[in-house]
């Protein structure tokens, strides 16, 4: 979303989301589906795949073209019983010794010491030296903060609890589509530029999104207006996800019928 902005970052992500086989309940989940062979693909956080490719399991991972690197966090809490410990501890992980560590087949994860990548496995990706990585999304993480909780909600009003209705009006987008490759119909394709719309279509703008108001409802003190607050948006999100899938497939489905 903040690679591509609300709107395209909303479209893509149902792109994406209308060819799911399943949203899984748990992110270990998406890594071991595809070293089973139960998927060909899946979104996982890049350590899930270097440890699968390290442990001998024949996957790959490609960063996507917009995407970012968000460092994992090590902190002391307030009053530790054992804070010596702990800081020993976070000295050592930043440590050369601690950081190579990070290599190990059942970690895998980006160091954040520059000069330990010499001892990286080949083919390992360094952050510090790949332009590619060094030219990604600026995250910030303030806005991701203020957010966060109004986009995951959105994410599972409009993809997850509605992925049967979005992966049918996809198939039924792409079938017009296939069909319109081997026999073009002006109108069809009117009809699957509809259809697409239709499915990218959010309930809420940025700005909306963003606002105290809206995000008052998913991180208020008062639980009781919390709640129905954040119920009452969650619903009309859904009601609109699923309205708009309904009426995109239908489209598709009457360009299919023209291009045959």
């Amino acid at each position: 979303l903040q690679g591509e902005g609300w709107d395209k970052g909303w479209a893509t992500l149902k792109a994406v989301a209308g060819n799911f086989r399943e949203a899984t309940e748990r992110s270990f989940g998406v890594p071991e589906a595809v070293n089973s062979g139960q998927v060909g693909y899946g979104i996982v956080i890049d350590f899930f795949a270097f440890s699968s490719q390290a442990t001998g399991f024949p996957v790959k991972f490609v960063y996507p073209s917009v995407t970012t690197i968000v460092p994992a966090n090590i902190a002391i809490v307030a009053n530790a019983p054992n804070k010596a410990g702990a800081e020993a501890f976070i000295e050592f992980l930043l440590s050369p010794a601690g950081q190579n560590i990070l290599f190990d087949p059942g970690i895998r994860r980006l160091p954040v010491n520059p000069s330990v990548y010499d001892k990286a496995p080949a083919g390992y990706p360094n952050p510090f030296k790949d332009p590619r990585l060094n030219s990604m999304v600026k995250f910030d993480v303030k806005t991701s903060e203020h957010r966060n909780n109004v986009v995951d909600s959105l994410f599972d009003q409009i993809v997850t609890f509605q992925l049967a209705d979005l992966k049918g009006a996809t198939k039924a987008i792409e079938d017009a589509e296939t069909a319109l490759a081997k026999k073009d119909n002006a109108q069809a394709r009117a009809l699957v530029k509809d259809a697409r719309a239709l499915v990218a279509a959010m309930p809420v703008a940025e700005a909306e999104a963003s606002a105290t108001e809206t995000t008052g409802a998913f991180t208020g003190s008062k639980k009781k207006e919390k709640g129905a607050r954040q119920a009452e948006l969650e619903q009309k999100w859904a009601a609109f996800a699923k309205e708009h899938y309904a009426q995109a497939k239908a489209k598709a489905e009457e360009a299919l019928k023209l291009a045959k």
